[in-house]
């Protein structure tokens, strides 16, 4: 098993921060070390720039970008890295994060963003893991265990409702 990679957490606003909070979530719950950091895709460029360029050196193995509107932060990342990039279209008031989903999905060839969808940072969580679980065996155990238990309790959920029928049904 190889020592697990860093996820990094980006997001262009603090106020992006209750939405990205549970990739955060998801990724300590299968024990995935990460960083997350504010900066902007316009006015902080040249950070994003820089900590695109250095993330693999820094341990990063999967970045995750969270931004709004025009949503700018997940190109200008994965224009300066290879690492994976996912991008959390965030919702906002104009149009309701279908703007940000838009400029997320809708990359130029060769610079790919996976894209999850608005407001669903927690898939961004899974997905960072299911990447990381390629070369890391220990996590893809977790990852295993955990689909295991989304079964079970998918079955039992069924077995209820299969019951419920029958009270209506008799």
């Amino acid at each position: 098993m190889s020592q697990t990679k860093k996820v990094a957490i980006i997001m262009g606003s603090d106020s992006d921060y209750p939405v990205v909070k549970k990739a955060g979530e998801v990724l300590h719950d299968f024990g995935v070390p990460f960083e997350m950091r504010v900066l902007s895709a316009h006015r902080s460029p040249a950070q994003v720039a820089e900590f695109a360029k250095n993330a693999r050196e820094n341990g990063f193995g999967v970045i995750i970008a969270a931004a709004g509107m025009a949503a700018h932060l997940a190109g200008a990342v994965a224009a300066n890295t290879t690492l994976p990039v996912i991008a959390i279209p965030v919702k906002a008031k104009a149009l309701e994060g279908v703007d940000a989903l838009l400029s997320s999905v809708m990359m130029p060839p060769g610079v790919p963003v996976a894209t999850v969808g608005i407001d669903t940072a927690a898939n961004a969580g899974h997905l960072a893991v299911e990447i990381l679980a390629v070369s890391d065996s220990g996590l893809r155990d977790k990852l295993d265990a955990f689909r295991k238990k989304q079964n079970e309790k998918n079955l039992d959920a069924d077995r209820k409702m299969q019951e419920t029928v029958r009270e209506i049904t008799g």
